[in-house]
């Protein structure tokens, strides 16, 4: 079993943000394969299916961000997964907009969901894919930045990245991390500098 855990906030209000980014894309990879979200006994929201005979979950929790670390150790414990198996979809303000980076450890970068993650695991060796959100906003007003909406153009950009982080995420869920960042890290240097080019 692995899970693939996308970070944001739960409700229609907070739905299109930047700091969504992780829920939109697990959304984007559900109706990919046809997939629906249901309710759990935990702190999130699941959907469960299987590639290539692995079984896999996505996970979205329905605390606010930065209680984000409650609803990974709930589904760690529940499905009993090794946390090399879990994978989390975040925001990333130090990256450009669509712009991917893959990392099988590190510290929060200042996102306060990844350090709610650190946590409640006690540790900060977790795979996460990070998603460029771009930081156009004054001192002091980073807040309002991440919970704010993309614009059309900074979305077409989200779609190419989305379409390749689905074939991370595939590649994840066949053959784990160290698979998965082996073969796409070239990959996702080139989308990254078409994106950069745009």
């Amino acid at each position: 079993m692995r899970a693939i855990v996308g970070i944001g906030n739960p409700g229609s209000l907070y739905k299109a943000n930047r700091h969504n980014v992780g829920f939109q894309f697990l959304d984007f990879f559900a109706e990919q394969r046809s997939l629906a979200f249901k309710a759990s006994k935990f702190d999130y929201y699941y959907s469960e299916d299987q590639l290539s005979g692995m079984p896999f979950v996505l996970i979205k929790p329905d605390t606010y961000v930065n209680l984000s670390g409650v609803a990974v150790l709930n589904c760690i414990t529940n499905y009993k997964i090794n946390v090399q198996d879990v994978l989390i979809v975040v925001d990333d303000i130090n990256l450009a907009t669509a712009l991917i980076r893959i990392r099988k450890s590190g510290g929060d970068g200042g996102h306060n969901g990844l350090n709610s993650i650190i946590y409640h695991l006690n540790s900060n060796v977790f795979p996460r894919l990070r998603i460029g959100i771009g930081n156009d906003f004054k001192t002091g007003d980073l807040s309002n930045y991440v919970l704010s909406d993309f614009d059309k153009k900074e979305l077409l950009k989200l779609n190419k990245s989305f379409d390749l982080s689905i074939q991370l995420i595939e590649s994840f869920i066949s053959n784990g991390f160290h698979k998965m960042i082996n073969t796409y890290s070239r990959l996702v240097r080139e989308e990254n500098l078409n994106n950069k080019s745009d």
